[in-house]
């Protein structure tokens, strides 16, 4: 199914759906495109959705594999500001040091190299190039509830994760808080580093492939992903070390229930395998990534 988006929302929440479709379908789509791309202080296009996935229940599990994240653009823009970054002062508490400069960067995005190119006026360097790996920053179904979070909250109910695996080859699972589900997704990076330390990826727009499916009467506390080499859970929470905790729970839980470990022999294992990443580190909670390498599941 081939659908355009034509309006975008900056929050997660139940609303008319712009899209209804039956589980399984492949959607084929796009993300949001607007000012925020192409010059200083523009709006933020917002995520497409909600799509109402019919007959998903609160006792079943949203899967989305994500096919293909194709660039459509040749530009994408990233920043640092004063109030908003992994290391800038945040606009919730006073500071005695000067803020930050606020500055933009246009990134020249190569789809045939897959590099991204910008300049750096302050360095001795100039210019450089980074390799390119599109990713979603954010994928979600509709909080529980009556709840409603902004586009840069993510949760259990996915979100704003900022997570570089939440890319072409990745599946994800989310829980399911109301009928139908409201999936969402969207905030395209061409690029973003672990942990999204400025504040922002190499932020454009992409082609989308999604494969979405449900499992029916199987659920989960906190989104899961999996791709060919490892399973793998986003926690998200403030302070750090508590979204690391939800992320590590929730993966001892999912090596018990389906891989028929003990849970003290899980998470000795998780001691000694365990490959975690800082997903986001300037969102309202953050977000860490607990990844499981596939080679020490039974076989």
């Amino acid at each position: 199914m081939r659908f355009t988006p034509t309006v975008g929302y900056p929050t997660f929440a139940v609303r008319e759906p712009v899209l209804r479709i039956t589980a399984p379908t492949v959607l084929i789509s796009n993300t949001n495109f607007g000012p925020y791309f192409t010059r200083e202080g523009g709006a933020f296009p917002g995520e497409v959705g909600p799509i109402y996935v019919e007959g998903v229940t609160t006792n079943d599990m949203l899967v989305v594999e994500i096919v293909e994240v194709k660039l459509n653009h040749d530009l994408a823009a990233s920043r640092i500001s004063p109030d908003f970054g992994g290391l800038s002062a945040d606009r919730r508490v006073r500071m005695l040091n000067d803020p930050i400069p606020s500055r933009r960067y246009v990134w020249e995005l190569d789809h045939e190299r897959m590099v991204g190119r910008t300049e750096l006026p302050d360095s001795r360097m100039k210019t450089v190039e980074i390799d390119l790996q599109p990713m979603l920053g954010r994928v979600a179904v509709a909080p529980r509830g009556e709840e409603a979070f902004s586009g840069l909250w993510p949760g259990d109910f996915g979100g704003n994760m900022d997570a570089p695996e939440v890319r072409e080859g990745t599946t994800v699972f989310l829980p399911v808080f109301h009928e139908g589900a409201y999936f969402y997704f969207g905030d395209a990076h061409a690029r973003q580093g672990h942990g999204e330390v400025g504040g922002t990826g190499l932020e454009t727009s992409v082609d989308v492939v999604l494969r979405i499916d449900v499992i029916k009467g199987k659920t989960i506390d906190w989104p899961r992903l999996e791709d060919d080499e490892y399973i793998m859970v986003a926690g998200s929470a403030r302070p750090l070390i508590d979204a690391y905790r939800l992320a590590h729970v929730e993966l001892v839980e999912w090596l018990e229930e389906e891989y028929g470990f003990g849970r003290w022999d899980a998470y000795t294992l998780l001691g000694q395998a365990v490959e975690s990443t800082i997903a986001n580190v300037v969102d309202p909670i953050y977000t860490v990534v607990a990844k499981f390498p596939k080679r020490y599941l039974p076989r």
